[in-house]
């Protein structure tokens, strides 16, 4: 496996520019911020941008976690990539990984940030970072977001001129905790009364009997019991149901919601106007 390494201070652009580095040496696989990327999939490690404090998120991007480290390693021995970009605030940093990873006798090819972006480039880059909180994943948001409930996510798309071939790729921008916007939550109350109301305006249900929702590292777990109007077509009500459900919560928090049970308990027949 061959190893290249793309150094430069935090916030310069790394992670944005690190997609069409890779492309340009024939990488397929990223190293970044403890996660380890194949082919745009996030196919092992934990991301340093999910930490609370700089200091775990630091520990966390040089994988001084063993367990963290032990999973990645296998990954690689796995998948076997032949290139492997990773990306580092200093050589030293560099170091760490490869000694996590043990591939301290690999041969590195240094990459300087100076080498790939323009003075320009790397001073809006710092720009935003301090202004914005912003940090860049070089992968989908699609991926990222199963990693990162509760946080906003994103997407960021762009093409650029491969060595081969003009590339449409998709990198995810996120807000991490220890930025200075911080870290938000919302109450399971709050968002049990916003799945209630959202089923509510579903046409074929009369009535929200109960919700219930169960906080988790992995998102929202929403359970309900529903009173339809009708009993034909209680399938198609249910599904439309749950999609909205699905669909609104996550674009309103931007946590995940990787479970909906919606129950029909009731079916309360619509009154027929009277004649006159």
């Amino acid at each position: 496996m061959n190893v290249h390494a793309l150094v430069g201070p935090s916030g310069t652009g790394k992670s944005h520019r690190a997609s069409m580095v890779a492309e340009q040496i024939n990488a397929d696989s990223i190293i970044d911020d403890g996660l380890l990327i194949v082919d745009g999939r996030i196919v092992a490690g934990i991301s340093a941008k999910r930490e609370a404090t700089r200091v775990a998120a630091v520990k966390r991007a040089i994988m001084a976690d063993e367990e963290h480290a032990l999973a990645v390693r296998e990954a690689l021995r796995r998948l076997a990539p032949h290139d492997l970009l990773i990306l580092g605030t200093s050589k030293e940093m560099i170091r760490h990984i490869l000694l996590a990873l043990e591939l301290v006798d690999q041969t590195v090819d240094w990459i300087r940030i100076e080498q790939v972006t323009s003075p320009q480039e790397r001073e809006l880059a710092q720009l935003v970072r301090r202004q914005q909180g912003k940090h860049v994943i070089p992968a989908p948001t699609m991926e990222v977001k199963k990693s990162f409930t509760g946080y906003w996510v994103d997407p960021l798309r762009f093409m650029f001129r491969g060595r081969h071939r003009q590339m449409v790729v998709e990198k995810s921008i996120v807000r991490p905790t220890y930025s200075s916007l911080g870290k938000f939550f919302i109450a399971d109350t709050v968002v049990a009364a916003i799945a209630s109301h959202i089923v509510r305006g579903v046409a074929g249900i009369a009535r929200v009997a109960r919700t219930v929702v169960q906080s988790t590292p992995g998102g929202l777990f929403i359970e309900m019991e529903v009173w339809l109007t009708t009993p034909r077509h209680i399938f198609s009500v249910l599904e439309e149901a749950q999609q909205m459900v699905h669909d609104i919560i996550e674009e309103m928090t931007a946590v995940n919601v990787p479970s909906i049970k919606i129950h029909a308990r009731r079916v309360v027949m619509e009154e027929v106007p009277s004649k006159e």
